[in-house]
């Protein structure tokens, strides 16, 4: 069937486009086409059971992240504020710092409030200990001890004088000496007295000397005794002072019971350690803060901030690493070593979005090394747990911080391609039960109905979002057409909203070039040209070699078992078509089928099925009653790469047939389409940019209205093909065929009717069948007669 020019290109239909301009159209609320990805996000955020993670698959250039995460804030207006989240010390337990989950903007004003109280009190504390109380009640104290030790040397030098023993108390202790008459005896002196005497002062010697031991001993009780007396003065003015200042914080933060607790354990860590706020107060080599590593375990680390959050977060995490993910812990060198502590425990992501919704590219969590298994961690076990990979993979024995552990309360939206989504389905088994939901972008919107208006509100939403120029009427719906070619389908528009965003920029630069205060549908076409004049310079070099004969493509005249096939090509964003040498040859022999492509591993698959249905089509329709009495070799000439598919399946079994019943076929026609075993054509890709492709080369050689593509009727309807095809259509010199059956392609391909056969199975002869069946029946003739002459010549033997 030949098309009409009309068929050969799905116009954007002006009628339904009812402005004169985007300024006139209103701003699209939502982006359009992708209800049912919308109502999965819904279903996914309002489930409140675990497990009910979402999983947003489609192509690159959809769109995704921004829908996703629209669609996330709108959700997330009307949540709650989560909560702030501080580690701070944990004075039992130094390596296990508490966390302590508070209402949004308690965590700033907790931090300011403990670092006022250790500044007030590195001041107060040593001005309470220089007070006049202070000093009168450690005065007193000191007096008591000094009255006791005075009382005890009067006692023991009384009882002393009394046994004629002098008691000398000296910078050393205390000395015993005999004296007489208030006389201290030397010991020549002492040697003169008579022995009696002398038995005397030495008896009262060893007596004063063991009361002297006696009483000595009970100076240690007293230090003791004195000491406590001090500790618990020193206390009691620290609990005053402490409690002075701490009052305020109670009562400001008596409403929440974890800071309460935490409170009372800082203002008891605090009256411990009064000597170390004595010394920075009193200290005149620098002005100490609570800024100060001495009074670090006094500090608050806001590990989350939402003080100035509205509603539930909704975080992307655009580097998802094991750490990004769910925080670390970081470490300060100090003096040739390395130390940490709960000020330096660092958020994740996991942290951020705590409450709310984390967004996360699936790739990119899979690829950065443990993050996949920690993130699934976190979710089954629904809390953070801060962990270095080092004592995870048990790396490092070392003592290092073990924080206690938050609980975690969110969606995780992973977005990712529709085949990681299924390979993540087949081997990994929590998988399926951590992200239950999927949502599937749409790649096309129909252009039924009223979508292209629709689609032009998109295209005007975009227009005024970027502040480029407004775009007339027919420039939106030249974008229309381009992006309904994009689709390869002329009934669909493509969704993917990177291209029609480059569009729309790369449209706006040609009209700036030409000073338009508008975007015309010239402009359109000139940004379309420019994109593929970048990306052409293979296409171009290919048709060079094609048109000087280095590779051997016939556009005229008419060749036995030789065909103009249409391959695809795509190089990074660029697409095109071009024609191909298909070869066959046909003889004599028992029904085997060579394919050189998959013969030398050229071939693959798929095109190796494409041929194998080429046999089974030629058996079933030639060969039911009788031996199908051929051998046959299929090849793509000049080919030095891969091939693959099944869409020059058409054009192979034409060649065959061709090499079979010695059928010239036409070469000005090119042919492109995959067939079944029924012989019927189906549809293929890029079908537009195959016909360009054979026609650039027929209109470099001139065209002669004998040119033409044939291609299966299915693919009518993606028909967008350029400017130039629909004008040569026009005058005749170019066509464009659509067949439903192979039998349709040869009689378009040699001028022969394909023939219907009778009630015996013949053709009419001169059809095409006819002749194919007379040299089949020719084979088989000429393989009974030499199996004859061969058996004849064994009997003779």
């Amino acid at each position: 069937m030949l098309l009409k020019p009309t068929q050969l290109y799905h116009a954007c239909n002006p009628e339904r486009l009812t402005f004169e301009s985007t300024a006139e159209l209103e701003h699209l609320a939502e982006t359009i086409g992708q209800e049912r990805v919308l109502e999965a996000i819904k279903f996914g955020v309002g489930m409140p059971h675990s497990g009910y993670n979402l999983y947003v698959m489609g192509s690159y250039g959809l769109g995704r992240h921004t829908l996703v995460h629209e669609a996330l804030i709108k959700q997330s207006m009307d949540a709650p504020n989560p909560l702030d989240w501080c580690y701070v010390a944990n004075f039992q337990n130094p390596h296990n710092p508490t966390a302590l989950g508070i209402p949004a903007g308690m965590g700033r004003s907790l931090r300011r409030d403990m670092e006022q109280l250790i500044d007030d009190l590195i001041k107060a504390i040593p001005a309470a200990f220089r007070g006049d109380e202070y000093q009168r009640r450690a005065k007193e104290i000191q007096d008591d001890i000094s009255s006791r030790e005075s009382g005890m040397v009067r006692r023991l030098s009384e009882k002393a004088e009394q046994l004629g023993i002098k008691l000398m108390q000296g910078p050393t202790g205390f000395t015993l000496a005999p004296h007489i008459n208030g006389k201290m005896l030397t010991p020549g002196e002492f040697d003169k007295l008579p022995e009696d005497e002398q038995k005397r002062l030495g008896g009262a010697m060893e007596e004063m000397k063991q009361e002297l031991k006696e009483t000595m001993s009970h100076l240690p009780e007293w230090q003791r005794e004195m000491q406590q007396r001090f500790s618990h003065l020193n206390r009691e003015t620290m609990e005053l002072t402490v409690t002075e200042f701490l009052n305020e914080l109670v009562q400001r933060y008596q409403s929440n019971e974890k800071i309460s607790a935490y409170l009372v354990q800082v203002k008891q860590d605090i009256i411990e350690n009064v000597d170390m706020f004595r010394q920075a107060g009193e200290s005149n080599e620098k002005s100490f803060t609570a800024q100060d590593p001495e009074f670090t375990r006094y500090r608050v680390n806001v590990l989350v901030d939402n003080a100035e959050t509205q509603g539930a977060p909704v975080i992307f995490e655009d580097n998802p690493t094991y750490q990004n993910l769910l925080g670390r812990i970081e470490h300060l060198a100090r003096f040739g070593t390395l130390q940490t502590d709960f000020t330096l425990i660092k958020l994740g992501a996991l942290h951020r979005a705590n409450s709310g919704y984390l967004i996360l590219d699936a790739e990119k969590v899979l690829t950065n090394p443990f993050a996949w298994d920690g993130l699934k961690r976190a979710i089954r076990s629904r809390e953070i747990r801060i962990e270095s990979l080092e004592r995870q993979l048990s790396l490092i024995s070392t003592i290092s911080l073990e924080p206690e552990t938050i609980p975690m309360d969110l969606k995780v939206v992973l977005i990712g391609s529709r085949m990681l989504f299924y390979l993540l389905k087949e081997y990994d088994p929590e998988f399926g039960l951590l992200f239950k939901v999927e949502a599937d972008f749409a790649e096309q919107l129909s252009r039924e109905q009223d979508n292209e208006m629709l689609y032009a509100r998109l295209i005007a939403t975009l227009q005024k979002r970027e502040g480029i120029r407004v775009i007339t009427r027919d420039g939106v719906a030249r974008i229309i057409e381009q992006l309904a070619r994009q689709a390869n389908n002329g009934d669909k528009i493509s969704l993917k909203l990177s291209s029609l965003l480059d569009l729309l920029q790369e449209a706006n630069y040609q009209a700036e070039q030409r000073a338009g205060t508008r975007i015309r549908r010239l402009d359109v076409d000139a940004a379309i040209r420019a994109q593929a004049y970048r990306g052409n310079q293979h296409e171009k070099q290919l048709q060079e070699l094609i048109l000087d004969g280095t590779l051997q493509i016939e556009t005229s005249g008419v060749q036995l078992a030789q065909i103009n096939g249409l391959s695809y090509l795509q190089l990074g964003d660029h697409a095109f078509g071009a024609p191909t040498r298909i070869s066959a040859t046909a003889r004599m022999g028992s029904g085997e089928f060579i394919d050189i492509e998959r013969e030398t591993k050229q071939g693959g698959p798929i095109h190796s099925k494409g041929v194998l249905i080429l046999s089974s089509y030629l058996g079933q329709r030639y060969a039911k009653n009788q031996p199908l009495s051929v051998t046959a070799s299929l090849v793509f000439e000049q080919t030095y790469g891969q091939i693959e598919g099944d869409s020059a399946s058409a054009a192979e079994l034409c060649a065959l047939l061709s090499a079979i019943g010695d059928i010239p076929l036409k070469q000005s026609l090119a042919i492109t389409g995959s067939v079944n075993q029924h012989g019927q054509v189906q549809a293929i890709g890029g079908v537009c940019q195959k016909i360009e492709g054979f026609f650039d080369i027929c209109q470099a050689r001139g065209l002669d209205k004998q040119h033409g593509v044939i291609i299966p009727k299915t693919n009518i309807k993606d028909l967008m093909l350029k400017r130039e095809i629909i004008e040569a259509a026009e005058a005749g010199l170019f066509h464009v065929y659509a067949v439903e059956h192979v039998e349709q392609a040869m009689e378009l391909l040699t001028d022969l009717p394909a023939g219907v056969p009778d009630g015996d199975g013949l053709f009419p002869e001169g059809s095409i069948n006819y002749l194919i069946q007379i040299k089949l029946a020719e084979w088989i003739a000429l393989r009974l007669h030499y199996a004859s002459n061969a058996l004849k010549q064994d009997e003779s033997d």
